[in-house]
């Protein structure tokens, strides 16, 4: 027997069976170090309508800039109390909402520090594989990302947050 090729298939719709861990929108509920941060947006399709049946991973450097990673082998301090990653499914309007902290600097390629930044992978239906990007961690700004299917917006303290409203 000739083996064959296994037919491409796009993502889901299983997520919210299998895969919903309300408690994962909050990378810092156990009092990490580090400014308190929120992050909210809306999911997308092409066409603007809502995408409720998908979820966004983040997965981000401590406030020291260390990933809670085995291979993360940098002598910066490692959190305990932070997780690191997080997983979030979107309402009925395809909002989402993550609590965590500011991300620290991370070396690159040539040892040089990055910009702090998240890493972001959305799942949904009509996705071959997950849509990820690294968008730059902005000091106060709005921004609209993730291969324009997520347009989050970075809020940058608790009273910010608290106000719904970004600190300029």
């Amino acid at each position: 027997m000739k083996p064959v090729t296994t037919a491409s298939q796009t993502v889901g719709p299983f997520f919210h069976f299998a895969l919903d861990r309300p408690d994962w929108a909050d990378l810092a509920a156990s009092g990490a170090t580090g400014e308190k941060i929120r992050i909210e947006g809306s999911i997308r399709d092409g066409d603007g309508a809502p995408v409720f049946d998908a979820f966004l991973e983040i997965w981000q450097a401590n406030a020291a800039g260390r990933y809670a990673h085995p291979e993360d082998r940098q002598d910066k301090p490692l959190d305990p109390r932070f997780r690191g990653f997080g997983r979030v499914f979107p309402d009925r309007e395809g909002a989402f909402r993550f609590a965590t902290i500011r991300p620290g600097r991370v070396p690159g390629r040539g040892n040089m520090l990055q910009a702090p930044h998240l890493n972001v992978a959305i799942f949904g239906r009509g996705l071959r594989s997950p849509r990820r990007s690294i968008p730059p961690f902005p000091p106060t700004v709005s921004i609209s990302s993730c291969k324009a299917m997520a347009r989050p917006r970075f809020l940058t303290s608790e009273s910010a947050a608290a106000s719904g409203e970004p600190r300029r």
